[in-house]
Order: structure tokens, then C-alpha cells, then sequence
């Protein structure tokens, strides 16, 4: 393979000079692409208007006859900016984006163009479904599959495409998608959390979950990239010796952006700020060439849409500036890894977010009421977080330093953490006069002091109170979002409801008043959450040691997180408040088990073939030239009576040995894989994770190890410190 290095950047600056566009003003420009609210008065009537709003705020049906008026508005807009096509924009069980493309105009009879969109092109489209991943929902010949509008989440124009965000079913009904479950579990919480908001407010008729996600990314240089197979195939360097200098002298993190970077960090926010994406945040992060991009916060439906499109459009924006963005977990070995920080909250149709303390102890009972049922969900069904951010990439990542670990926990700080000590010792029964006065002025009432001071935090912590929201730092850089708000949706409104049948019954049976009757159950919440507290390091061996006494689950692989969609515990919520049922469950356990299986099978043999086809040889030149210079050295030797050969022996015997062990481990692994064909998934996933996967790190021993043996001028494979250091 020919070497591609300084020269090959060189050669790209030379064809395609950096232009920096002039910056438009953030105001100007955000939403300019979105057929939002603004854009909807302007082109729609008023009933097709309202039926839109109708749809989003209360989820009515639009009747077919507003939807063609909706769809002639719509078409109107797009045209006029620049569209020529639309796509429904979907979600697959992939979690990657997909779209089919059809221009609005057909041809009338007499054979003239006509521009044409109506209702049902809107509302509804076939496309065909027999290559997405099902899970065993429909048969292969069976091609159809439905994808229905999401008004929720506004139509937006993409180069010249109108792009229509859709759910996807099948034939039969069934989810083939992520935004399908993710809008159930959205609509099980609005329904729980607002039962339960009814305790503290009569005018409260919805609420919604907010997401504010934190994407981290590498960029480097495409002429780098396309000179790394594995880069190009997985995603990842399943080879490569770190450099002597990496991230330990903490000089890029929160450093200068590069200027490169920089025009790249421009055109990309303005290009998701006319999206409607409200990009705010960017930094550099800790590793080398790696950065971070955060939004303020939206209504989780459109903050996922809003992620899984600002990943498809940084990876184009990246190539016109001759990047390329790497979203893998842990593209480099021994520096930092990337992941996605999900912060998560409630907010009421009034304006209230409910995990944010106030001023008056009631409002910080209702903080209470909903800060401790999401430990309290968290605590329940911790195995099912943890499945949600299960990928063959985030296996890299947890636990490695600059990541969580596999355990789910949840840090609180010290300060909250004495508040619940507090609370847990509340008088079972009825509280008297003093008993409430102590509990909701020295208390309830000193919370937002408190959170005043708790400014520390805990890196480690995969589930961390940050204020006035819960923090997911577990999710992986690539994931789509809405895999692991889904789950945390589902648990919490389940936990909310059963919260509200006790609280409900402890009025009726126990002639209790509702303050008491919260704080009583509160307290028996918390004495049954207290495993899933920790305030110390998650990288410890102690931890894992204590969270096995404690009871929590380990899963340090994907297919072994996975298992939890199986069990009854997992198909019972599902099914309950109903996001999944157990055919849809069992479709995604199936997927997600399928996909990672083939991940690691395309790492076992890019893997095996940059090993022999391109690490090998080279070592095999270099052992030549070894020889002969042995050879010339002895010849010297006997006529100066020298050892001048001593040294190039021994580099010869350790080069030789380092080929021999790395054909016999190849040999190895390609057998193991060979035997796998004739196994059932999960058996496959099995093996793969725990005896294939394995052998990639006593290949790469070798194949490092040999990096720094051979002549750099023979080493075919473009090295850490060009890749990382290259801006």
C-alpha cells in the first residue's frame, strides 16, 4: 500500500485552498431551514396551522383534507428555498439515519411537468424495507414497510431536499425504528409525570423531557485517514504505538483551536444553526485532535433528530475542509476515548423544571418527589441503562480512565446526599407539628443553598445529579440518542406511576395528608436506593468489589449487557408502559446482538489482512535487510576480528520471533472465526466477545512491538504521531 504522509496533505491544500465564508449573524440565520412555526404562519391557512399545533401539543390526527393543505404550504416553502426533492427522514434499528429521495413534480397526461406533493405523500410513504435490520418481525420477501410523519419534529431542508422526520413500521405495526419507541416512552412520562405534578399544580396539563447532549469527536486529516484500512473500515486503529507524547501534559484540553479546526467549527454551526440545531458550546477535549460540541437544551424527540443529523452533516462539512470526524469511542489506543453526555430533565407545559430546586419548601418537595424517583428507577432497572449504551465501541471505552465504568451508579454529592440521610429518618405514620416544621424549613427549604456549594464532580459517576438535571455520561459518541432515552423515559414514568398508586393509597388507607403521605413514601424510596448511591472512585477495584455485594450488575461486554432483554423483569415494562411489546423487544435484542457480531467479524478481518498483507511484509524487508547487514558485518568480522554484528542479531532474533507470534495468532483467529458459522447469534456473540475479541490485543502486542523495531522509511502504516499531531 503506498505511503500517504505530509506530502499527500500538501497536495490537498495545494487543489482546495481554506476558504473561510464571512459569519452571518447567529439570529439571522438560525431556523432559516426549518418549516418551524414562523415559516408555517407564513404558508399555511389558520386551520392547517392549528391542526399542526394541535398535533404537536396534544397529538391529535390531522384529517387527510388539512393534510393536503399542509403539504401544498410545505412544498411551497421548500421550492422557494431551493428544494427540488423530499425524503421521509428516518431511524432505522441501525441508528443511523435513512432516506429515498423523489422529486416533487410528475408528469400530467398530456406530458407536461407538474409540481406535486399532496397529504399523502406527506403523511405517509412505502419505501422498501427488506434491507433494514428487523430482528425476525417480517420475512425477507416481505419488502413492506410504512414510514408516518412525526409533526413533532419540524420539516427541515437539507442541501435541496426537503427532509420530512418520520417514524418506521412495519406491515404489521410493529417498530423497525428508534424514534417510534423513544415517542411512546415520551408520551408513558408526560402521562406519569403529569399525575404526579397534579399534587403541586392544577394548571399543569403536560410535561416533557428536555435533552442536552455533549458531543465529543476526533477531526484529522482525510489524506491521514485514507491511509489507515482500518481507520477507513472500522473506525477505529486496531494497530498503532502511542506516541511519546500524547495527553499528559494536559496542553490541548480547553487549549487554542486550531485555525484549520476553527473554519471547520464555523461552517458547522451555522450550517446546524439554520437547521434549527442550537449550537453553542465548543472546546478542544482532552486527546490530541480531539474536540466537543454541545446545544442548549431542547424537547428530547428534537434534540435526538437534531444529534443523528448534526453527526451526518459534520462528517460532510469535515471533508470540505479536508477532515475526517471519527465518532468511534476509542479510535486510538492509550489516549481518551469519546462519548456523548445525555442531560436529562422534565419541564412542565408551564415552565417548571421539575429537577430544579426553588424557593419555597413546597416547590422543593416537588424537586424531591421527582430527584428521588429517578434514583429510584435507576436503582430498579440499572441493567437496563446499561444495555442502552451497549455497543462493540463503548466496550473500548468504559471504564478506561476517562469514561465510566460498566456499573451503573449514581452520584449525588455529599451535601444531597445528607438531605436523603435526613429524610430517611421521617416518622412512619403521621408527622406532628415540629416533625413538619423541622422537615420543610431546616430541610426541604435549605436545598437550593445547598446545590449552591455542590459544585463538585464526579467523572467517574456513569449517572450523575448535576444541579437541576440528571447527567447520562455513559452513552457513546457514536449512539444515537434515542436508544438510551428511551429507557430512561420508560423507567422513570414507571417508577412515577407506581409513586402516585402509593402515594394515592396511603391518603385513603392511612387517613394520611398528602405531604405526609409523600414523605413517608420518599423515605422507604430511599432506604431501598441506597446501593445505587456511590460518592467514590468507579475505577477502583473496591468499587466493583462493593457493587458486587451490593448487588449491581458488571456486564463488561455487549452481548453480556444485551441478556437483560430477555428476561421477564425487562419485558414486563416494556410491556406495561407500553414503548416495546415482547415481539418489538425481542426484534431489538436481536439487532443490537446482530450488529455488534458483525462489527467485531469486520474488525477480525481488516485486522487479519493488515497483518499479513501489509505488517508482515514489511517486517519480512526489514528482516532481509537485517540479514544482509549481518551478513556484510561478518564478513568485516573476520578480517578486523570485531563483533560488529552483535546488535543486529539481536534485533533480527526479536523481529523474527515477533512475525512468527503474530502468523500463529492470525492463524488462530481465523479458525476461531471460521468455527463460529455454524452457532446461533447469541453463541456467536458469545464467543466473539470473549475469545476472539481478546486475541485482537495479543495481535496488536506484536504488531506495536514491531512499529518500533522497523526501519520507519519500510513501516507501511501512517503512525500516531503524524495522525494526532497533524493539523
Amino acid at each position: 500500500m503506498p505511503k500517504i504522509r505530509f506530502d499527500a496533505i500538501k497536495e490537498t491544500f495545494r487543489r482546495n485552498p481554506l476558504k473561510v465564508k464571512p459569519v452571518s449573524k447567529r439570529t439571522e440565520i438560525f431556523g432559516k431551514n426549518v418549516f418551524n412555526q414562523k415559516a408555517m404562519e407564513h404558508y399555511l391557512d389558520k386551520n392547517a396551522y392549528q391542526a399542526v399545533m394541535q398535533a404537536i401539543e396534544k397529538g391529535q390526527k390531522i384529517d387527510r383534507n388539512i393534510a393536503d393543505q399542509i403539504a401544498a404550504g410545505m412544498k411551497n416553502w421548500a421550492i422557494n428555498n431551493g428544494a427540488t426533492h423530499y425524503t421521509h427522514w428516518f431511524q432505522p434499528l441501525t441508528g443511523a439515519t435513512a432516506e429515498k429521495h423523489d422529486s416533487f413534480f410528475e408528469l400530467s397526461p398530456d406530458g407536461r411537468i407538474l409540481e406535486k406533493f399532496s397529504g399523502s405523500q406527506l403523511v405517509q410513504q412505502e419505501p422498501d424495507a427488506s434491507s433494514f435490520p428487523n430482528g425476525g418481525i417480517r420475512n425477507t420477501f416481505e419488502a413492506r414497510g410504512y414510514t408516518a410523519w412525526d409533526p413533532s419534529s419540524p420539516a427541515f431542508i437539507y442541501g435541496t431536499t426537503l427532509c420530512i422526520p418520520t417514524v418506521f413500521v412495519s406491515y404489521t405495526g410493529e417498530a423497525l425504528d428508534i424514534k417510534t419507541p423513544l415517542l411512546r416512552s415520551l408520551q408513558s412520562l408526560d402521562k406519569a409525570a403529569t399525575a404526579v405534578s397534579r399534587y403541586f399544580h392544577r394548571d399543569v396539563h403536560k410535561v416533557i423531557a428536555t435533552l442536552g447532549w455533549e458531543q465529543e469527536y476526533f477531526l484529522i486529516d482525510k489524506a491521514l485517514y485514507k491511509s489507515r484500512p482500518d481507520l477507513v473500515m472500522t473506525g477505529r486503529t486496531l494497530t498503532g504505538h502511542p506516541p511519546a507524547r500524547g495527553q499528559q501534559l494536559d496542553d490541548h484540553y480547553f487549549g487554542s483551536i486550531p485555525e484549520r479546526v476553527m473554519a471547520f467549527m464555523r461552517e458547522l454551526e451555522i450550517e446546524s444553526l439554520k437547521l434549527g440545531i442550537p449550537v453553542k458550546t465548543r472546546h478542544n477535549e482532552v486527546a490530541p485532535n480531539q474536540f466537543e460540541l454541545a446545544p442548549v437544551f431542547e424537547e428530547a424527540n428534537l434534540s435526538v433528530d437534531h444529534n443523528s443529523l448534526l453527526m451526518d452533516i459534520m462528517t460532510k462539512i469535515a471533508r470540505k475542509h479536508n477532515f475526517e470526524v471519527l465518532l468511534h469511542e476509542k479510535p486510538f489506543a492509550g489516549i481518551n476515548g469519546s462519548g456523548k453526555h445525555n442531560n436529562w430533565s422534565m419541564m412542565t407545559d408551564t415552565g417548571i423544571n421539575l429537577l430544579s430546586p426553588g424557593k419555597t419548601p413546597m416547590k422543593n418537595l416537588e424537586f424531591l418527589v421527582y430527584f428521588i424517583n429517578t434514583i429510584k428507577a435507576v436503582n430498579d432497572y440499572e441493567e437496563l441503562l446499561r444495555a442502552a449504551i451497549a455497543s462493540a465501541g463503548n466496550d473500548h471505552r468504559l471504564g478506561a480512565n476517562e469514561a465510566p465504568p460498566a456499573i451503573i451508579s449514581v452520584f449525588i454529592g455529599e451535601q444531597l446526599t445528607q438531605v436523603l440521610k435526613e429524610l430517611k429518618q421521617v416518622t412512619d405514620g403521621k408527622l406532628s407539628p415540629k416533625e413538619k416544621t423541622d422537615l420543610k424549613l431546616n430541610v426541604v427549604g435549605k436545598i437550593p443553598e445547598i446545590l449552591l456549594d455542590n459544585t463538585d464532580r464526579n467523572r467517574t459517576s456513569p449517572f450523575a445529579f448535576t444541579g437541576n438535571r440528571f447527567e447520562f455520561r455513559a452513552v457513546g459518541s457514536s449512539a444515537n440518542t434515542g436508544n438510551p432515552m428511551m429507557v430512561l423515559n420508560m423507567i422513570v414514568a414507571k417508577q412515577l406511576r407506581d409513586f402516585k398508586k402509593e402515594v394515592d393509597q396511603m391518603i385513603a388507607q392511612k387517613d394520611l395528608k398528602k405531604d405526609e403521605a409523600i414523605f413517608n413514601v420518599l423515605r422507604e424510596y430511599i432506604k431501598q436506593s441506597e446501593r445505587i448511591l456511590f460518592e467514590g472512585d468507579g475505577y477502583s477495584k473496591e468499587w466493583e468489589k462493593e457493587a458486587k455485594k451490593r448487588g449491581l450488575s458488571n456486564a463488561q461486554t455487549t452481548p453480556d449487557a444485551l441478556k437483560v432483554y430477555t428476561t421477564k423483569k425487562a419485558k414486563n415494562i416494556f410491556a406495561e408502559t407500553g414503548v416495546l411489546n415482547e415481539r418489538e423487544l425481542q426484534a431489538k435484542y436481536e439487532v443490537e446482538l446482530d450488529q455488534y457480531v458483525m462489527k467485531i467479524l469486520i474488525e477480525a478481518g481488516v485486522l487479519a489482512d493488515l497483518t499479513m498483507n501489509h505488517i508482515v511484509p514489511a517486517a519480512f524487508r526489514y528482516q532481509q535487510k537485517l540479514a544482509q547487514l549481518i551478513n556484510d558485518l561478518q564478513k568485516l568480522e573476520s578480517t578486523e576480528n570485531g563483533q560488529f554484528s552483535h546488535e543486529a542479531l539481536r534485533q533480527l532474533k526479536e523481529v523474527s520471533a515477533d512475525i512468527e507470534n503474530l502468523t500463529k495468532l492470525v492463524r488462530e483467529m481465523r479458525q476461531k472465526v471460521a468455527a463460529i458459522d455454524a452457532l446461533d447469534l447469541e453463541d456467536k456473540a458469545q464467543v466473539l466477545a470473549h475469545e476472539i475479541k481478546p486475541i485482537f490485543d495479543k495481535i496488536r502486542k506484536y504488531t506495536d512491538q514491531l512499529e518500533m523495531r522497523v526501519d520507519d522509511e519500510i513501516w507501511p502504516l501512517t503512525k500516531y504521531r503524524e495522525i494526532l499531531f497533524t493539523r
